[in-house]
């Protein structure tokens, strides 16, 4: 990557260029490095320090980021130096991202910033609860279990939100070859009987004619539904995006009958699990639930997390704050209270994360049991119906021709 650079000499002499790095961070110590001083830096390619390519979306790959952390904290327990950790697994790393970010956290702990800092800077790739986590383990000065905790804590949430996906991946499958047949059968054969029935000049049932109306309305205006649908799928997704929309939505998900119970519940498991994870590092109470709300997925309960984080800090005790929110599943506000007043926070948080995520998967067998041959029995009655009302004139018509 070319950068285009503005130097000052220790003489005084001004000094423009274009000069080639892998990273900004690592042409910055090289110059520095040689004794020059960098009035500026920006891409070759950018006017006002704004560059002219397009972004690119940019994600570190979960699996290899796991391994980055488990092998960092093997070699930090076995008594390598951070520095020389961090030269050594860069070059091990095969995701051009992941090796650009390593690179720049390298130069920088070199140079003598802290690692959570040198992380923190990259914020937008890496979970807040990461950095926390990095910052709470260099205070303890217990760096190498901290990482091994937040390895464990990932792994448990990619293999709840991993259940969850897969349960809902037959029922899906269902649901999309129903759509699938239906429209076929609307917008192809149920033409093909009209022209024929139609031939015949006989009065059709009424079940029938209602099913050709049908069809003949949407393949007339196919294409306007079409575009009605992208615009209303638009126009919900810029309504989301807006501040404070995402809440309500979220607030709206919670009241659905069986799919709220489900989000509150996995809301609360990822909440206590976050919050465990900080506790055992050293975090203090009220910096681990600013910290939790930040990481909760459903935006309606950061939100309220948030105000339990601004009570606590107030001196209101954590189960009383979640209490007075009746947002919280009163289990969790309960072994909350115990856990205060035994000294085991820690510990009972992780017991209800545990006792949610078991919570999760058996609803959601449940509900996969339950739903699997509902779904085959409306299939089939629809599509029975659709068949029947079309092949019903049929009858009709071998009556009158006999």
């Amino acid at each position: 990557m070319e950068f285009r650079c503005r130097l000052a000499s220790p003489n005084g002499e001004i000094v423009e260029g274009v000069y080639a790095a892998e990273t900004e961070a690592r042409l910055r110590h090289e110059l520095e490095e040689k004794g020059l001083y960098v009035l500026s830096l920006q891409p070759k390619h950018a006017i006002a320090g704004v560059s002219l390519h397009l972004p690119q979306r940019q994600a570190i790959n979960t699996r290899e980021f796991l391994v980055f952390n488990q092998e960092l904290a093997t070699l930090l327990k076995a008594g390598m130096p951070l520095v020389q950790s961090l030269d050594l697994l860069k070059r091990r790393v095969t995701s051009p991202t992941f090796r650009r970010v390593l690179d720049d956290v390298h130069e920088k702990v070199r140079s003598g910033t802290a690692l959570s800092d040198a992380f923190g800077s990259h914020a937008d790739l890496f979970p807040r609860v990461y950095t926390a986590s990095l910052l709470a383990g260099e205070r303890s000065g217990n760096l190498d279990a901290v990482l091994r905790r937040y390895v464990e804590y990932t792994k448990i949430i990619a293999t709840v939100k991993r259940k969850t996906v897969s349960a809902l991946v037959y029922p899906a499958i269902l649901v999309s070859l129903a759509v699938g047949l239906i429209s076929i059968i609307v917008l192809k054969v149920v033409p093909a009987f009209s022209d024929f029935y139609s031939s015949f000049g006989a009065d059709l049932p009424l079940v029938t004619r209602m099913i050709v109306r049908v069809s003949e309305l949407i393949r007339s205006q196919f294409i306007l539904m079409l575009v009605g649908l992208a615009v209303a799928a638009a126009a919900v997704v810029s309504w989301l995006t807006q501040p404070g929309q995402k809440a309500r939505f979220d607030h709206l998900v919670l009241g659905l009958p069986m799919l709220g119970q489900v989000a509150r519940k996995f809301a609360t498991s990822q909440m206590a699990r976050t919050l465990a994870t900080l506790l055992g590092g050293g975090l203090p109470l009220v910096n681990a639930l600013d910290i939790a709300a930040k990481s909760v997925g459903n935006q309606f309960m950061a939100a309220q997390l948030e105000v339990v984080s601004a009570r606590v800090r107030e001196g209101e005790s954590f189960a009383a704050a979640l209490e007075a929110r009746h947002v919280f599943p009163e289990v969790a506000v309960k072994m909350a209270e115990v856990g205060e007043s035994t000294g085991a926070l820690q510990d009972m948080l992780n017991t209800v994360a545990d006792f949610y995520d078991e919570e999760i998967s058996t609803t959601m067998e449940r509900f996969v049991t339950l739903i699997e041959p509902v779904l085959l029995v409306f299939m089939g009655l629809v599509v029975a119906g659709l068949l029947l009302a079309l092949y019903m004139p049929l009858f009709q018509l071998s009556s009158v021709l006999s």
